[in-house]
């Protein structure tokens, strides 16, 4: 019988904390246009529309509370076989990508990002719910990482 991994102990590597400020600049723009929505609904008396566009601008206020947690959720690790990669803080994700499974290892950078030095690494699979995507981390790193990844994919390649 196999025994759990014991994930608690592992040496998890974070994303830069830089990614608190992408992430929360995102919550600011969606506030800022469903605040604008709801006053031009109001405006316009339209209310329902006002309490949705309203309680949108809300909830975004509530995510941005939780920015820095989730940020600090983030994290992956590289073990023998596989990548391993975490998120979320009620909702937890933990995902493997065996290392002979991966097709495309990816980098991108967005506006703000790019402004920050950082980047998102995707990595990709045939199985269409396997695609897992490493945000936040330093240009540097993502490269180095991706570069990594690629040779230890080459090395393991599975079935071709």
């Amino acid at each position: 019988m196999a025994t759990r991994l014991e994930l608690a102990d592992a040496q998890w590597r974070r994303v830069s904390p830089k990614q608190i400020g992408v992430e929360i600049f995102g919550l600011v723009i969606v506030v800022v246009l469903a605040g604008a929505a709801a006053a031009f609904a109001y405006f316009l008396g339209f209310g329902f529309l006002t309490v949705i566009f309203g309680a949108a601008a809300v909830a975004s206020l509530i995510s941005a509370t939780l920015v820095p947690r989730r940020v600090r959720a983030y994290g992956y690790l590289l073990r023998d076989d596989d990548l391993l990669f975490r998120r979320g803080l009620l909702f937890q994700r933990f995902v493997a990508v065996p290392y002979g499974r991966m097709q495309l290892v990816d980098i991108t950078r967005g506006p703000l990002a790019r402004m920050m030095g950082l980047a998102d690494l995707k990595l990709v699979t045939a199985a269409a719910t396997s695609g897992v995507s490493i945000p936040g981390l330093t240009e540097p790193d993502a490269a180095e990482l991706r570069d990594r990844l690629v040779e230890l994919a080459e090395t393991r390649r599975v079935g071709l």
